[in-house]
């Protein structure tokens, strides 16, 4: 019987890697950056359910690539890639993010690493996933201080991918890219509207019923914990001890 644990029986980022899974979907061709172990926890996930079938790039020693973000790049431009996810220091209620800086860009308070190839993964990727795992009004903003990529474009432009969803460790929203607006899906176990409200920066919209996101079953810990977790001990060793050691 694949039954549901209880609550207490299971890790955050073992939710969301199951959420994130789901949301991949019937997809043949993922890929995940190389600071990301939750999503590439997720592609992994769903590679297991799918028996193979699924690709997952840009994972170290799981890679299909051998030429690194240049062949992603090439092979998403020719839309060969049907998932990738995206992350920002801050995120907006348009589904803008932003990795370059926080505060005015010629006098930033905060500078991170840049946006390398988010702006054309955005337009291109069919289904671009967002994540943050930190949900608070630092995050997730009213409107980012600088746009690395951007959450939809102006009519007339020809853009075949954006993002579908945002997930954080309160909640699941989904984006409506012809109303630039997120509406939330779901609320984690353990969490509140009126929490989410608070902690969020952004307005969206909310549905009369709103259901709490599915916990991961036994079956679903069990591949996380027996068949994820070894394959995702190369690429981020203290990742995998720290969320699935001693299980």
């Amino acid at each position: 019987m694949n039954a549901t644990p209880p609550d207490e029986a299971f890790r955050v980022e073992e939710l969301l890697a199951d959420v994130m899974a789901r949301l991949i979907g019937d997809a043949r061709h993922v890929a995940v950056g190389m600071a990301s172990p939750i999503p590439a926890a997720g592609a992994l996930l769903a590679r297991q359910r799918a028996q193979g079938r699924l690709l997952v790039s840009v994972l170290q020693g799981q890679s299909a690539f051998t030429d690194g973000g240049r062949e992603l790049f090439d092979c998403a431009g020719q839309g060969r890639l049907d998932v990738f996810f995206l992350s920002g220091a801050q995120i907006d209620g348009q589904a803008n993010i932003n990795l370059v800086c926080i505060g005015d860009y010629q006098h930033p308070q905060t500078r991170f690493a840049g946006s390398f190839g988010s702006a054309h993964l955005a337009f291109v990727v069919p289904r671009v996933i967002l994540f943050r795992h930190e949900h608070t009004p630092r995050t997730l903003v009213e409107r980012v201080d600088f746009i690395s990529a951007p959450g939809t474009s102006p009519p007339g432009i020809y853009r075949p991918g954006g993002p579908v969803a945002l997930i954080t460790s309160r909640c699941l929203f989904a984006f409506d890219r012809q109303r630039s607006r997120f509406r939330l899906e779901s609320l984690h176990p353990g969490h509140a509207l009126d929490e989410v409200v608070a902690q969020t920066g952004f307005a969206f919209d909310v549905p009369d019923i709103v259901p709490t996101t599915i916990p991961p079953s036994v079956e679903t810990l069990r591949l996380l914990r027996e068949r994820v977790a070894p394959e995702i001990a190369e690429a981020y060793p203290q990742f995998s001890a720290s969320v699935f050691a001693q299980r």
